[in-house]
């Protein structure tokens, strides 16, 4: 498995690979999965609306930041995977939330988005050969490889399933 070093990412995605407990890197986000589904399938469409303060996203608009995040780095790790030097555009999480209407899906389809979105990411993952772990390329300017976009993933859902349970489901 691969061993992910600093120089791989940029300083700013330490705040998610922090998160990241010790292991097999593919298990933590396949269990994510389960994870994931385990805590909202306890919500209905009614209560996925909530939203714990005014301008804040609501529930499902968190589910739908996180498959769109999933989307966009799945994309970066496949661009990067197969040498593409292009700079990756980066993306305004606010006006991807704002301009997708989750509020308007069914908890369960937003659900079968992530499964689905978070599936091929690990499926692109274990057709790589172990040294692709390591090819970098650049998103938003920011140095990045393969291998750190796992780790970023699985961080970003650690990160935001945090927000959840200490704002949302608190009570």
């Amino acid at each position: 498995m691969h061993n992910l070093i600093a120089s791989e990412y940029h300083p700013y995605y330490d705040r998610y690979i922090k998160l990241v407990p010790e292991g097999n890197i593919l298990n933590i986000l396949e269990y994510q999965i389960v994870t994931l589904l385990e805590i909202f399938n306890t919500l209905n469409d009614e209560k996925a609306l909530y939203r714990y303060a005014e301008n804040k996203w609501s529930i499902k608009e968190l589910l739908g930041h996180l498959i769109d995040t999933e989307r966009m780095f799945l994309y970066r790790a496949l661009c990067i995977c197969r040498n593409d030097k292009t700079d990756l555009p980066g993306f305004d999480q606010n006006s991807y939330v704002q301009n997708a209407n989750f509020d308007d899906q069914l908890l369960k389809n937003l659900l079968e988005q992530f499964e689905i979105t978070r599936t091929g990411l690990l499926k692109l993952y274990k057709s790589l050969p172990p040294v692709k772990w390591s090819t970098t390329g650049t998103a938003n300017g920011k140095k990045l490889s393969v291998g750190a976009i796992a780790f970023i993933m699985a961080g970003h859902v650690y990160h935001n399933l945090g927000i959840l349970k200490e704002h949302y489901l608190k009570n």
